[in-house]
């Protein structure tokens, strides 16, 4: 097969290309008129094209939406401020480093700390004037914020149970090499945040090996999954590696292509879609695979809609066997046929748990990932508690992909001490199984996109939820439910048992029929519904559920048996509302 490669300098000049495109294309390889506009102390903003590009050094603006209107009535300017967002390949973190985080949450930011759906930390509340200091403060850390948003490779995933010790280090190692492998080039972001030297020489002389000059058309997102665990939602990404273990030993990975969550609200051209498995890799392949993927989509990912742009939509539109033959032409060798695989479970395992080296974890659930110091209506201090762990722990910290923090490789002569320190900050409690599984998206009041409240109200939705499954007797029986503001997709709604996607205020999408193992897609039960409507819905569902589930079946799973919902099998099936 020969293809052409598109010449990517040629693109730049197409009438047709999204507005971003052209951003990147003048940016001078992201640099822009950043510099410049952190000195300016008019505004607590920045402008539009440098609000695009900074989103590559791992910055989001934001304003609170709470007091927008206020503010405008006052004639102030909304109330800006920035996310930032910490890349933890893997999930892995060092005490030190957690307690470096800890600091900086108070010094730069709004005092609390937020774990991410994909094992990153992200700061809120951050002023202009302090934003240089707080992303050198990150690197000082050994930590970075370049490609932590953008459209580039962004944190990569890593399956973060310590039990399989052994295994995981090695597959630990391979995520870690496809983040530094895959992590831009540019000298933009040493010179802008930490002081490097300033290029001065003509823009075609700074470097983009992998990404060129215009990166990718949108973002990509890669994951590393040791089966049976599917704890990062591997299919939900556009690139996976998934360990293949025989004789105890790492005999290589399958690979995945085309995965990603969000679509657009009465747009049918977008929907969610899950990964195909394009075939396996030997471990010392891992980078070419990860390099030449990331470089398909460069040339063939749409540049001129960016509803369109996503490497799911290329995979979709070209299919699984041109994509093979793509990678087999760039590397000279066609990959091997997959290997058989079957996933249990993406859920995380909570308390303490013994390692095969004898050490322990434990798993602590943390509500929608926030890390934060509550009032005396919830004397819960999670922050708290885990600086004094910090101070003493000797092993590591694991951001999980489902917002949790694992204690990890805890010495056993040390667990009486950090156990003792859970007790005391009330952290060792009894949390229902459905609160276990469930997630949102930050959403109101900094987020722009959120059309609807995530992280606020679902803790409030869930003990609704909990008090019918009470009531029907399914109290044991958890059920996986994500909620986001918008169909953007950030807590991975679109795989859950139960989904809410956000459509207006107090009012959202419900999804049913996800898998408690991350491999199906829901679909559209009821549409712009309020909170009265969604427990109608679920007082009904939870009583058939409770009469006619057979044995351990998953709520999921049941929903499709029972006619409530269809099997999906491709992802424009997902807003289609079931005819059933």
């Amino acid at each position: 097969m020969t293809t052409k490669t598109p010449d990517l300098n040629a693109e730049s000049t197409n009438k047709n290309l999204e507005a971003v495109e052209l951003i990147k294309d003048a940016s001078n390889f992201l640099r822009g008129t950043i510099t410049e506009e952190l000195l300016n102390e008019v505004t607590g903003s920045i402008t539009a094209d440098d609000t695009q590009l900074t989103k590559f050094h791992g910055i989001y603006q934001q304003d609170d939406r709470d007091l927008r209107k206020e503010r405008s009535k006052q004639k102030l300017e909304p109330l800006y401020s920035f996310m930032i967002r910490a890349r933890v390949p893997g999930g892995i973190c060092t005490p030190e480093q957690w307690l470096a985080i800890d600091d900086m949450a108070d010094t730069y930011a709004n005092g609390s700390i937020r774990i991410t759906t994909r094992q990153a930390f992200q700061f809120h509340g951050v002023i202009k004037k302090k934003l240089k200091s707080t992303v050198a403060a990150i690197n000082q850390h050994l930590m970075d914020t370049i490609a932590a948003c953008g459209d580039v490779n962004r944190n990569v995933m890593c399956t973060a149970n310590p039990e399989l010790s052994n295994i995981h280090h090695q597959v630990y190692l391979k995520a870690q090499a496809i983040s530094d492998h895959l992590t831009p080039q540019t000298s933009a972001y040493h010179e802008i945040w930490l002081d490097g030297k300033k290029v001065v020489t003509e823009p075609t002389n700074d470097h983009e090996p992998i990404y060129g000059k215009t990166y990718l058309p949108r973002k990509f997102k890669t994951a590393v999954v040791i089966p049976p665990d599917n704890d990062v939602d591997v299919l939900a990404h556009d690139l996976g590696f998934v360990a293949i273990i025989e004789d105890q030993q790492l005999s290589g990975f399958n690979v995945t292509v085309g995965g990603g969550m969000g679509s657009t609200h009465g747009d049918p051209k977008t929907f969610p879609l899950l990964a195909h498995t394009l075939g396996f890799c030997t471990p010392d392949q891992v980078l070419e695979v990860a390099e030449n993927i990331v470089k398909i989509q460069r040339d063939f990912g749409d540049r001129t809609n960016r509803k369109h742009a996503r490497f799911k939509y290329t995979v979709d539109d070209h299919g699984i066997d041109w994509v093979r033959e793509q990678l087999a032409e760039r590397m000279g060798v066609p990959l091997k046929p997959a290997h058989e695989v079957k996933f249990t479970r993406n859920g995380d395992r909570y308390g303490w748990r013994k390692n095969q080296d004898g050490s322990w974890n434990f798993t602590l659930f943390i509500a929608n990932g926030r890390i934060i110091d509550n009032d005396d209506k919830d004397p819960l201090t999670v922050k708290s508690a885990l600086r004094d762990i910090a101070t003493i722990h000797k092993g590591d910290f694991r951001l999980t992909a489902n917002q949790n923090l694992i204690i990890a490789q805890v010495a056993a002569d040390q667990k009486p001490a950090i156990d003792k320190l859970l007790h005391a900050h009330n952290l060792i409690g009894s949390v229902s199984k459905t609160r276990q599984l469930s997630m949102a998206c930050v959403a109101f009041p900094t987020c722009t996109l959120a059309m609807a409240e995530a992280e606020r109200y679902l803790p409030d939705l869930l003990t609704q939820i909990e008090y019918l499954q009470q009531k029907h007797g399914i109290s044991e029986r958890g059920i996986m439910i994500r909620m986001t503001g918008c169909p953007n997709g950030c807590a991975r709604p679109f795989i859950a048992e139960i989904g809410f996607v956000g459509k207006a205020l107090g009012r959202y999408n419900m999804y049913l029929g996800g898998a408690l193992n991350g491999n199906r897609l829901n679909q559209l039960y009821d549409e712009n519904i309020n909170e009265a409507r969604i427990l109608k819905h679920l007082d009904t569902l939870f009583a058939d559920y409770a009469e006619s589930a057979k044995k351990d079946e998953a709520f999921g799973d049941f929903v499709i048996r029972q006619g409530h919902v269809s099997a999906v099998k491709h992802g424009i099936e997902v807003n289609i509302k079931s005819a059933i």
